[in-house]
């Protein structure tokens, strides 16, 4: 018999044994995380970042591999760089990586993240994602206001022809056109008195342009979350702010509505305000505070998108004039030079579909998608992504794989004519998803085809463009929330119609 003490002894020392060992055990068994830099205590790898993210993870992703982890702040990070990698998140693991990795200033502006960008994955996010999908941005919703969009249009060709011969800044002129097509296909043609129009023009735009300025902002409550009750950077308070202005105007457009005063019902306005009070489903209604924050939604997110889409697009064929000439060639056949170019005009005009396209994988204006989060732990490639985690799918790295696209670098629409590369913007082929993949895929795809093809058509086939003496285009980029030329593209119209009158 064993002294007590002796016994006790020996029973710790065999029962640290015993943990030591199921702990090694355990830590074989639970896969690694993905490799990565290792950063600094407290800030990770914060310092090192360079403003360009999508390059920047893109080089790390030759030192590290398609998968790599880092630390920003006390984020854990995780960039996937391959087709393959990108499929196991989005489409094999999408229930998983259905979340999102909400900013701080998004939460603000969305009423809290009550939109369908930000909205986690779950009754309420499918409630709104049928909404939105089905009957506000559906191809008869769409339909029912295309003319609201031509006469948009319309007003934009009047004021370039008036002037032709001067420079013009291409994606300042296709912001202000975006906003008008967006606004009023949203409300109608409600706000067209001279005071209301006054309201919308100045104040509205300015808060819209801060609201995606905010946004593109880094922000210290995004990287340390136990810092975000403390707004340091004031980023939270200041998009508060915007977001009580836009909430007022909100208001105005949604009381005339409700009082018959507006001239539509089936603007999109009109629609959404239909099912707010239907309810949208007695588990999970579709309430007022749904109703805003898509609002928000499509004047913030279809605005810049669709404005730089079409500032890329028309960099690229100007830096290509043989291109602009096969576009312009088309149109000719399809529109002729005695008629404006109108949306049932697209679908006859595949030439244009490939060249935004291709402009669409060269400058995919969301180069990292909006970030996807785990809502449990998952083991991708060998690695475990941990809940929580704020996971890249670098698009614009993909786009550009040489191993997936000959010449990437080389701007060719014509490859997209070719069976082998005949891609859709469905997310389907992993190797082109420049509007994401998966049940988070963007909601307005088909109002962005839409509204790119008919402002390049029009842009290409009622002028002719050329650089002011002694410039050059340049196709440098500047990241952010959306990322756009670091150069305005400046361009001088001459007129090309055959009739002056078209223009007015």
């Amino acid at each position: 018999m064993m002294e007590p003490t002796t016994f006790l002894y020996t029973f710790l020392l065999a029962t640290f044994f015993l943990y030591t060992t199921l702990l090694l055990l355990r830590k074989r068994r639970t896969p690694p995380l993905p490799p990565g830099p290792t950063g600094l205590p407290l800030v990770g790898s914060l310092p090192f970042l360079d403003p360009s993210l999508h390059t920047y993870f893109a080089n790390l992703s030759k030192k590290y591999g398609p998968i790599f982890s880092l630390r920003l702040g006390s984020k854990l990070t995780v960039v996937v760089s391959s087709p393959s990698l990108a499929r196991s998140i989005l489409r094999e693991h999408d229930d998983t990586f259905a979340n999102r990795d909400v900013p701080a200033a998004g939460i603000t502006a969305t009423y809290g993240g009550n939109d369908i960008v930000w909205s986690p994955n779950g009754p309420t996010w499918r409630m709104l994602r049928r909404v939105t999908v089905h009957e506000v941005l559906s191809p008869s919703s769409l339909d029912r206001v295309s003319n609201l969009r031509q006469q948009e249009i319309q007003s934009t060709i009047r004021l370039i022809r008036e002037r032709c011969g001067t420079p013009i800044d291409i994606g300042a002129e296709m912001f202000l056109c975006v906003m008008n097509i967006v606004t009023s296909t949203i409300w109608g043609r409600t706000l067209e008195v001279d005071k209301e129009k006054e309201l919308i023009g100045k104040d509205f735009k300015k808060v819209i342009a801060d609201i995606i300025d905010l946004l593109g902002q880094p922000n210290v409550s995004d990287f340390f979350s136990a810092l975000a009750q403390f707004d340091l950077q004031g980023i939270q308070s200041k998009m508060e702010v915007l977001r009580v202005r836009l909430d007022r105007i909100f208001e105005r457009m949604i009381e005339k509505k409700c009082s018959g005063e507006g001239e539509r019902a089936d603007d999109l306005l009109g629609v959404m305000l239909k099912m707010e009070r239907e309810g949208g489903g007695s588990k999970n209604p579709f309430t007022m505070t749904h109703v805003k924050a898509l609002l928000m939604d499509m004047v913030t997110g279809g605005t810049d998108t669709t404005s730089t889409t079409v500032d890329w697009t028309m960099a690229e064929i100007m830096k290509k004039p043989n291109i602009l000439q096969i576009l312009q060639e088309e149109l000719n056949q399809v529109v002729g030079k005695d008629k404006l170019v109108k949306e049932s005009h697209l679908p006859q005009l595949p030439f244009l579909s490939c060249v935004i396209k291709e402009t669409l994988r060269l400058h995919p204006i969301l180069p990292l998608l909006i970030p996807h989060s785990p809502s449990s732990p998952c083991t991708i490639n060998g690695y475990l992504i941990p809940e929580g985690t704020r996971v890249f799918v670098n698009v614009w790295a993909i786009q550009r794989d040489p191993s997936q696209w000959p010449d990437p670098l080389e701007f060719k629409p014509e490859r997209f004519l070719q069976d082998e590369f005949k891609r859709d913007f469905s997310g389907k082929e992993f190797n082109y998803l420049p509007f994401g993949s998966g049940r988070r895929i963007c909601a307005g795809v088909a109002m962005a085809e839409r509204m790119v093809g008919h402002l390049l058509a029009t842009m290409v086939h009622s002028f002719d463009w050329k650089l002011p003496e002694g410039k050059e285009v340049d196709l440098s980029d500047k990241f952010g929330i959306v990322t756009k030329m670091a150069v305005p593209l400046v361009a001088i119209p001459t007129p090309r119609l055959s009739n002056d009158e078209l223009y007015y």
